[in-house]
């Protein structure tokens, strides 16, 4: 018997001890939670003051529970508006291009042969174009004598003066006037058109238009995939066709859409497109004629151009003009660019408007052009 009980004495230490070592192993391999691994709204929640309610039986706090102070941080704060892209922050590559032969010419003082030789450097580095370039220093040089300015600094102002007087006095608003308005946008392949779509629909939904959006680029492989996106973003109604379908179709049945649906203005992608290939050309041509087949009006034929190109854009705006009757430019990535300078030789030579300069990636920093703006940003 004596024995029996020590059997069942020595088991039971056993056990309890058995109990304690597995319990002591587990707790020396769990894996320890860093304070910096906590949930952020766990660690919002903690600093939530509970108040000073009743407790219940249970120990919770029966006037404000975690669940209602949690419910707090779903509530939506009105974000902030982001601010606007301005030309004197974004075109530090173009102002660069130029700075060394305009400082020069300051420092100079009175004008000399070299001071004209460093200004025509300085804008045909900026990509103004030589032709360009030539009238605006021929006017600044003629008027300097008649008012017999000599000062390099006060000719500068005078070559601001002549950019501003060329490239201001336009119309840079988009035109409506259609029931409803169609917006073509061409350029050549990668100049950011679809983009530039999306980012025009995000403002003018914001403004309260009522948009459609036409994926007339039928070829590019999830070309109509980007512009849904953008539809989703801004809240434009999108419609789209099959895969290397007919683009006129696609742009044609958008327009009946939103004659049908109400719509103030199609916002209509192409393809791109080389400006040397006649026969896309002459599709595009197409494309314009049948869009206005039905109740729509084009208003707006806009070449958008990647402003890195420099003087190859002037190039495809003389192209495209003649196949498409364009109204206007909208000039891409300007803010990445040390050629801002081809704004003036469009406008110079084809007398097609600057409407629209994209200064960034966000959709906020597509803005009208502001020729003051530009032209100040650019010298200083």
């Amino acid at each position: 018997m004596e024995l029996l009980i020590v059997i069942l004495v020595v088991l039971a230490v056993l056990l309890v001890g058995g109990f304690f070592f597995l319990r002591n192993g587990r707790s020396t391999h769990a894996p320890t939670i860093e304070p910096s691994a906590l949930d952020s709204r766990d660690a919002e929640l903690e600093q939530i003051d509970l108040g000073s309610g009743d407790l219940d039986a249970d120990g919770v706090l029966v006037d404000r529970t975690v669940d209602e102070a949690a419910a707090e941080l779903d509530v939506d704060e009105p974000m902030e508006e982001p601010e606007p892209a301005t030309f004197r922050d974004r075109l530090g590559r173009a102002r660069s291009a130029m700075a060394g032969y305009l400082g020069s010419v300051i420092s100079r003082g009175d004008a000399n042969a070299e001071t004209w030789e460093e200004l025509e450097e300085a804008l045909v580095r900026a990509d103004v174009g030589v032709a360009a370039t030539m009238e605006i220093l021929e006017t600044v040089r003629n008027r300097a004598q008649e008012e017999g300015i000599k000062d390099g600094a006060a000719i500068i102002e005078l070559v601001k003066d002549e950019m501003k007087a060329r490239l201001g006095g336009q119309d840079i608003s988009l035109a409506e006037g259609g029931d409803p308005s169609v917006w073509l946008f061409v350029g050549v392949n990668g100049v950011g058109k679809t983009t530039t779509i999306g980012k025009i629909a995000t403002r003018e939904v914001a403004a309260g238009k009522n948009l459609v959006l036409a994926a007339g680029d039928t070829f590019r492989a999830a070309a109509a995939e980007q512009l849904t996106m953008w539809g989703d973003r801004s809240g434009a109604h999108v419609v789209r066709g099959a895969e290397g379908g007919d683009p006129s179709s696609v742009i044609f049945d958008a327009v009946e859409h939103a004659a049908a649906a109400g719509a103030d203005v199609v916002l209509a992608d192409t393809a791109g497109r080389l400006h040397t290939k006649t026969n896309l050309m002459n599709e595009l041509s197409k494309v314009r004629r049948v869009a206005e087949k039905g109740a729509g009006t084009v208003t707006e034929t806009l070449l958008v151009i990647d402003a890195t190109t420099g003087q190859n854009g002037l190039v495809q705006a003389r192209e495209f003009t003649q196949a498409a009757d364009l109204t206007g430019v909208v000039l891409t990535k300007l803010d990445g660019s040390a050629k801002g300078g081809i704004v003036v030789a469009v406008q110079n030579e084809l007398g097609i408007p600057v409407k629209l300069v994209g200064l960034g990636e966000g959709p906020h920093d597509l803005i009208p052009f502001d020729a003051d703006e530009f032209v100040d940003a650019l010298f200083s």
